[in-house]
């Protein structure tokens, strides 16, 4: 009975691993192109290559393997590093529309103020 109960904790694990990757992956997919290159980041092409590849990892194999977890260290990086600069150049995704810009601020202003170059 023990025995059932963790290999179901670890199906819930795995299950919840699956959907964060599926979800970076989709997050991935909706962002633009040139918005990777332009936060420095790689392509959109490499970064929908390793999150598939992740989240088809996280579905097959157990969580007490190794490839979920090198799957679960690329997905944290995109999480953490690649997805805020991205989403930095292009903006949350709310709704359809233009962006308008906060504040009343001039289109030279950088992020620090006045663009006078």
């Amino acid at each position: 009975m023990l025995i059932t109960g963790f290999f179901g904790v670890l199906g819930l694990v795995s299950w919840a691993l699956f959907l964060f990757a599926a979800f970076a992956f989709i997050d991935a997919a909706i962002r633009r192109e040139d918005a990777y290159r332009a936060a420095d980041k790689n392509t959109k092409a490499f970064w929908l290559i390793i999150l598939g590849i992740a989240a088809v990892v996280m579905k097959l194999f157990s969580v007490l393997s190794f490839l979920p977890i090198i799957g679960l260290i690329a997905v944290i990086v995109y999480m953490v590093d690649v997805r805020p600069a991205v989403r930095q150049i292009t903006g949350p995704r709310r709704g359809g529309g233009p962006r308008r810009r906060r504040g009343g601020g001039s289109s030279s202003d950088g992020p620090y103020g006045p663009y006078n170059g």
